[in-house]
């Protein structure tokens, strides 16, 4: 098993059009690095109109922790598409390239084959956040010094200190993960039907662009039904940057407001990724393999 790992992640990342994705998010990072170290300051005085209005701020606002929370907001919703690139292809990319039929009959068995090539998509999709971290958190935070993190949010504004930050940037990576991982595993389901990728490509992207619409339509019926899309429990990563309040309404350092839910989320995505890579198996077990 471990042999079929190593040979499917070298296959991954043999090909060039893999490092299309760690290209892709360094130039999408350096062009928001760019922009706030140029006209940073103007945003930031924008946010905190209200708050200077009524409060002394102290320090640097405008630092590496919340550059690499600009940037988190702004890749994984972009990044999905990057890892459907390669999930989506690794089942379908095998049929089109007449190498699937070959492997199947090897001694390994079928759901062998299948666990090594899901493992290794989701190797990937670390390597890939691993990226994001070095060149969205760490150098960020190079460039920008660190400082306490301001969390804007509609109905209220979080100061988390300095020293209570670097730690919830570690879960709310690893939840990414979680979060990416699931639509590798919704590409990779796909990616059994097809011959070519593009077709598991279209429809992991449709899939998530459609339920993210419907967990945005204030609709009775989608409200009691998006609590199950995957889609809705994605962005649960934020959650690791409130914090529970005293009796006096002051932050808590060291405290995560709403912690069930966001483990409730991770369950819920979890339980996707079980389910994707379940059927994934029981299909393609049962599958006449022709190319």
């Amino acid at each position: 098993m471990w042999k079929l790992i190593k040979i499917e992640v070298f296959k991954i990342f043999k090909k060039p059009r893999t490092y299309i994705a760690f290209i892709a998010v360094w130039a999408i990072v350096s062009l928001i690095q760019v922009a706030i170290y140029a006209d940073g300051q103007k945003y930031m005085d924008f946010v905190l109109k209200d708050v200077k209005d009524n409060f002394l701020v102290i320090g640097n606002p405008l630092n590496g922790y919340f550059v690499c929370f600009v940037i988190l907001q702004t890749l994984l919703i972009h990044v999905p598409l990057l890892v459907a690139l390669i999930s989506a292809d690794m089942i379908a990319g095998e049929a089109n390239m007449g190498t699937l039929r070959l492997i199947v009959t090897k001694p390994q068995s079928r759901t062998q084959l299948l666990l090594s090539k899901f493992i290794a998509s989701s190797v990937y999709v670390l390597a890939l956040l691993v990226w994001i971290a070095l060149i969205g958190l760490f150098l960020s935070m190079g460039i920008f010094g660190t400082d306490g993190l301001i969390n804007a949010k509609s109905s209220e504004i979080i100061l988390i200190n300095a020293n209570d930050i670097f730690w919830r940037y570690l879960l709310a990576f690893a939840f990414a993960a979680l979060a990416l991982i699931t639509v590798a595993s919704l590409g990779f389901f796909f990616s059994i039907f097809a011959e070519n990728s593009i077709g598991p490509i279209v429809a992991t992207m449709s899939v998530i662009i459609v339920f993210t619409i419907l967990s945005t339509l204030e609709i009775p019926l989608f409200e009691k039904v998006k609590q199950f899309f995957f889609t809705t429990h994605m962005i649960a990563w934020k959650g690791f940057f409130e914090m529970k309040e005293n009796v006096d309404g002051e932050s808590i350092p060291g405290t995560i407001r709403n912690l069930p839910a966001v483990l409730r989320s991770a369950g819920v995505l979890v339980a996707h990724i079980v389910f994707f890579v379940g059927a994934s198996i029981v299909i393609f077990k049962r599958k006449d393999v022709l190319s």
